[in-house]
């Protein structure tokens, strides 16, 4: 056979070959790309397979309804929604990301998702499901479902709408008393220790505060809203953005007041980045104020606030109001009870160790809080000393 016909044949073969591979490749990709625009789904427990926009577009009455909308963020809404699921009515979260067109929206998006397939922990908000899609338009649709907070957020807890006057409204007041706030306070610190030092890689929140705290039926806390969050690149404390184009963009990211202050000197992402936001978190859960209230003005913070009074003797001074009052009315109460002096003694020593209760945990803040990351105690150590504070609170049983 002569050799032109030979390489005619060889290079016909190839063709055919290169073309086969093209079919098979072109074809695999349509498939993928066509059921990732249906769903994406999340391998977890209880998980809703296969939902649609359609969906969710009938679970939460169309997006519209403003007594389903839960909560407002950076780039979209979290609305109520109920889904059927094994002949039973489901109440989930919808976390629509609607502004897909705004930097990092997508970036953001892409982060939680990467971040909940990694987690698994009691005090971590519970992912079910997530949509990739389009809606009724053709306009790309992203969201993620979770399970429902009947409680809400910690924020409503702590900062109830002003003028508020209902029943509902004052028994919060009530309901969230000291042994509920450290236990808040153990189960935030238990997801942090849980991010930082058993997954692997280490997870950073970078945007810990009181509206990604979710509280269920029990208020039993629940860390939510891992849009910011970040792997850690090494084993050490320090890491790089999820998306390395965006890094120097992104790490400094979060809410003002809450986001520690080497971020905005262009420091990375680390560890010790929400441990100064768990102590921010802390000092305003026992302070009753805002990192952004009006009066830290000209230098003074929360944390300078919460620092400058001595401890314990003037820990009245600092405390949430409605704290001082649960102690106040404690102690009369005590006292209609017995009168005799015996009792008396008891009742001082009470409130003496409560004052200390309330003065370890604001110092707890206050070091978590320091201004330099070196400074501050690392999750698994902080995760100790609060519970340390609740174990001395149940024991005296205040």
């Amino acid at each position: 056979m002569p050799i032109e016909v030979i390489v005619i044949i060889i290079v016909i073969a190839a063709l055919l070959f290169s073309t086969l591979i093209l079919f098979f490749v072109t074809l695999y990709w349509r498939r993928r790309s066509k059921f990732i625009s249906h769903s994406t789904s999340i391998d977890v427990d209880n998980q809703l397979e296969g939902v649609s926009y359609s969906q969710l577009f009938k679970a939460t009455n169309g997006f519209n309804d403003s007594s389903n909308l839960l909560g407002v963020g950076s780039f979209g809404s979290v609305y109520k929604g109920i889904i059927l699921q094994q002949d039973e009515s489901k109440p989930v979260a919808v976390k629509v990301v609607l502004h897909l067109q705004q930097r990092g929206a997508t970036n953001s998006f892409m982060a939680e998702c990467l971040a909940l397939q990694k987690v698994r922990h009691r005090n971590l908000l519970k992912i079910i499901t997530c949509c990739s899609s389009t809606d009724y338009q053709g306009n790309p649709f992203n969201a993620l479902v979770f399970e429902f907070m009947a409680k809400g957020s910690l924020r409503n807890w702590l900062h109830p709408t002003m003028g508020a006057t209902t029943n509902n409204d004052q028994q919060q007041l009530r309901i969230l008393n000291l042994e509920k706030r450290l236990s808040i306070a153990i189960d935030v610190a238990s997801a942090l220790n849980y991010l930082h030092h058993d997954c692997q890689p280490p997870i950073v929140h970078c945007d810990l505060k009181p509206s990604n705290i979710l509280l269920d039926d029990d208020l039993t806390a629940h860390v939510g809203d891992f849009g910011l969050a970040k792997f850690l690149s090494s084993p050490s404390s320090y890491s790089r953005s999820l998306n390395e184009q965006n890094a120097s963009s992104m790490a400094i990211m979060g809410s003002i007041g809450y986001v520690s202050p080497e971020y905005g000197l262009g420091g990375q992402v680390s560890t010790k980045g929400d441990v100064y936001s768990f102590g921010i978190l802390l000092l305003e859960m026992f302070t009753g104020k805002r990192p952004t209230d009006d009066m830290f003005t000209n230098g003074l913070n929360i944390h300078n606030y919460s620092k400058m009074h001595e401890l314990p003797e003037r820990i009245e001074e600092i405390i949430d109001s409605r704290l001082l009052l649960e102690l106040t009315e404690g102690l009369n109460n005590a006292k209609i009870i017995n009168y005799d002096t015996l009792r008396n003694e008891k009742i001082h020593i009470t409130r003496d160790t409560m004052r200390r209760i309330l003065a370890s945990i604001i110092q707890i803040g206050v070091k978590c809080s320091s201004e330099l990351p070196s400074d501050r105690n690392n999750m698994h150590e902080v995760n100790v000393d609060v519970q340390a504070v609740k174990n001395q609170f149940l024991r005296v049983g205040v």
